[in-house]
């Protein structure tokens, strides 16, 4: 990453910090967070946040922009979501989810912490949805 992009820059003001090699910065407005999350290339979730977190899957909701990269998404149910920027972001909890290809994804998400699902009304995990059959 090449810290003259003002998109990866340090941004002043905000708390930074890394887990599992995924950059996290943000800044508190109000009750909720303006997040900055860069994911390298390379980055899956199951590989390396699984251990970290204890859970099978990420279990958080994401709700944000992505400016930079691409990104895949597979739920439970095998249905998988791919998001390429610049793309609005909408992700339920219940997912595996990594970065495809050599650049890193930058993705400006926007969450109320662990509060996130009930404040912003997103559903509590992935369902697939059926398409009705055409009579």
């Amino acid at each position: 990453m090449n810290a003259t992009d003002t998109l990866v820059a340090p941004m002043p003001g905000a708390e930074h910090r890394e887990v599992g090699g995924v950059q996290l910065d943000f800044v508190k407005a109000g009750e909720a967070r303006v997040k900055r999350v860069i994911y390298r290339p390379g980055f899956k979730w199951s590989t390396h946040m699984k251990q970290i977190v204890g859970t099978d899957l990420c279990m958080h909701a994401h709700l944000g922009f992505l400016a930079q990269g691409r990104l895949r998404i597979q739920y439970a149910d095998g249905v998988t979501q791919d998001f390429v920027a610049p793309q609005a972001v909408v992700i339920e909890p219940g997912h595996d989810g990594w970065v495809v290809g050599e650049e890193p994804a930058v993705l400006i998400e926007f969450d109320f912490e662990k509060e996130t699902i009930n404040r912003l009304g997103m559903e509590t995990f992935h369902h697939h949805r059926l398409l009705p059959k055409a009579e």
